[in-house]
């Protein structure tokens, strides 16, 4: 057969452009085999039959290529996944807020002839406690932070002003404090699940859902929120006090932020204005990467065939490229609680919110032995908001979810956070040059920077390994590499100082009561292997403390022994016996058996295990 080169047109997309387009090709090429072109040809038929499926899929091919692009997409379903794909999350709706002023007597009592307020009859309010309207209007909000009257501090003030006078002499205080509220409220739900399954999936339907509150299961372990399953990490909070904070101080925060693993997560989802859908993860608790400190022996250690970390985007939340991504659920039964309300009708006005659910609300101290006074206290608690709740709108709009997905669309490796610096430093490729450890943090500037000011030079501190794997001064060569390799990386406008963190070695000494029938030299030796792996440098950070706690736990867990008498921390100094010549009061570092490292980045770090770590048997 003649290979004939046959004129055809790629530009004909609807059903009379192809039929047309047909005919003429029929014309053009096959003169004499067809030439009945009436509507009642058999030959047409076929031909519109064609036009028809091409009208069809050309519809259909528009509309998918249109659907993949944000600025384009009109099914609420696709604008949602396009906006979590760059990282913006919709609103179904938007909360109104208000601030809400609490009030409640609280009797007068005598110390050292002063009056007083006698705090015994103060109340506590938890979060998330109700509080509604008696006008009528079906909007409730909830506060967001806990009531404690009898905590006052400079960021949470309680007002103290004289309620009731006898005589000349006060007999009742009033006490006043003012938290933030959100028009929303509780709702629960509940899913069971039986064999687990991987990255199973649950949808709660409701409007004007606005997040997740908690989510326990039947043995009450909290699963927890995250941006996405590859962020096995979490904020979590800490009481501040002398314990946990060497600095502490009464008008200090009450609590403490600190970053917490949870293999127990899960990601949240909108897929239109009704569902939210809940997804879980697919790993087992063999496969947990739990307790892992970034070092460049597990940066990028998922990797496929570990190929080409040199253009790799590592992420702070998901450094080894980890494919657990939590636990799935099983055999169990979740309850969760979630949070809806909001809208334009959230915005009530002023002087509406005066009714308190209380049927959470308790005293400071319990069972009070005047219990008609408590009553008349209990009574007494009231709230109101004096200014107007504002905020409250409906979901977004489309074009909205448009715009605000593009603004949030992030850039795409570089270094941003003080993290980005971090996990990009470990992640050098070993042929560079090792960066064991690094730490940035802001540059002091003495008083030149005004509260409320930032810096925008960064310092990074990193170490290096010697041939033994012991802590080292990086060399002038790798830190030039490193100052070449962040240049790529690093934004235009930031200033990287890289530096050399402090090494303080030290020894542990500790004393332990061995069980009868154990032999105390296998009891020690276990014991000294037991902190050595503690004290493995792969697991140790800059400006990591000490906590002594720790280690009284774990001695007391080895086999064989019975009590841990003492145990205790001492630097050694010295570069002619092969030691660092930093030297460190450990003594005065340690408060509340924490020892703390200094101001100035510093690592602890064992560096002859063998001889470093000394232990001894003594009699109970």
């Amino acid at each position: 057969m003649a290979d004939i080169k046959r004129n055809i047109k790629y530009l004909n997309k609807d059903f009379n452009s192809f039929k047309k387009s047909l005919i003429e090709y029929t014309k053009s090429y096959f003169p004499d085999t067809f030439n009945d072109f009436s509507e009642n040809s058999t030959g047409v038929l076929f031909m519109e039959m064609t036009s028809y499926v091409g009208d069809v899929l050309s519809f259909y091919l528009d509309n998918q290529i249109q659907e993949t692009f944000i600025q384009s997409a009109r099914q609420v379903e696709n604008l949602y996944s396009l906006s979590y794909m760059l990282g913006y999350t919709p609103k179904t709706t938007s909360a109104a807020t208000t601030n809400i002023d609490f009030f409640q007597q609280i009797p007068a009592k005598t110390v050292n002839g002063d009056i007083v307020p006698d705090f015994n009859y103060s109340l506590k309010i938890p979060e998330n406690t109700p509080i509604s309207s008696d006008n009528g209007e079906d909007t409730n909000f909830i506060i967001e932070d806990p009531i404690d009257f009898s905590f006052s501090s400079s960021f949470d003030p309680t007002e103290i002003t004289v309620y009731q006078i006898q005589g000349d002499e006060p007999t009742f205080f009033l006490l006043k404090k003012t938290r933030k509220a959100i028009s929303a409220t509780i709702e629960t739900t509940s899913f069971n699940f039986t064999t687990p399954k991987k990255f199973d999936t649950r949808i709660i339907n409701d409007n004007n859902i606005i997040g997740i509150l908690d989510v326990f299961d039947t043995d009450g372990n909290e699963w927890y929120e995250v941006p996405n399953l590859a962020q096995d990490t979490i904020f979590d909070t800490i009481k501040n006090d002398n314990v946990n904070n060497p600095n502490y101080t009464d008008n200090d925060a009450p609590e403490l932020l600190k970053l917490k693993k949870v293999q127990t997560r899960f990601a949240s989802r909108f897929i239109n204005r009704t569902n939210l859908e809940l997804q879980f993860g697919a790993g087992s608790p063999g496969l947990n990467t739990e307790e892992i400190v970034p070092n460049p022996d597990n940066v990028g250690l998922g990797l496929p065939f570990e190929k080409n970390k040199l253009t790799t985007a590592f992420s702070p939340v998901n450094f080894m490229f980890t494919d657990t991504y939590g636990l799935p659920p099983s055999d169990t039964i979740l309850n969760i609680r979630y949070l809806k309300g909001g809208g334009l009708g959230s915005n009530i006005e002023a002087n509406a919110l005066t009714i308190i659910n209380t049927d959470n609300v308790t005293f400071v101290k319990p069972n009070l032995a005047n219990t008609t006074l408590a009553n008349t206290i209990f009574n007494s608690l009231a709230a109101n908001n004096p200014e107007a709740a504002s905020g409250g709108k409906s979901g977004d709009s489309i074009e909205e979810i448009r715009k605000n997905a593009l603004g949030s669309f992030q850039n795409q490796l570089r270094t941003v956070t003080k993290k980005d610096y971090l996990i990009r430093a470990l992640s050098m490729p070993s042929n560079l040059g090792v960066i064991s450890k690094a730490y940035t943090t802001p540059t002091k500037v003495g008083d030149s920077i005004r509260p409320g000011e930032l810096p925008t030079i960064l310092d990074l501190f990193v170490l290096s390994y010697n041939n033994n794997k012991n802590l080292t001064v990086a060399s002038p060569t790798i830190k030039r590499n490193l100052q070449t390799y962040l240049s790529e990386y690093r934004m235009i406008n930031d200033s990287i100082k890289i530096k050399d963190a402090f090494i303080v070695n030290i020894g542990v000494e500790f004393k332990i009561v061995v069980l009868p029938n154990y032999n105390n030299n296998e009891v020690i030796s276990r014991a000294i292997d037991g902190i050595a792996i503690y004290f493995n440098i792969d697991n140790w950070q800059i400006n990591e403390p000490i906590i002594l706690k720790d280690l009284f736990i774990l001695l007391d867990k080895i086999e064989g022994v019975q009590t841990v008498k003492d145990v205790k921390i001492s630097n050694i100094v010295g570069e002619n016996i092969g030691y660092s010549n930093t030297a460190y009061d450990i003594e005065g570092a340690t408060i509340d058996n924490v020892v703390y490292p200094s101001i100035d980045p510093m690592i602890f770090e064992v560096k002859n295990p063998s001889q470093d770590i000394k232990g001894r048997v003594v009699p109970l």
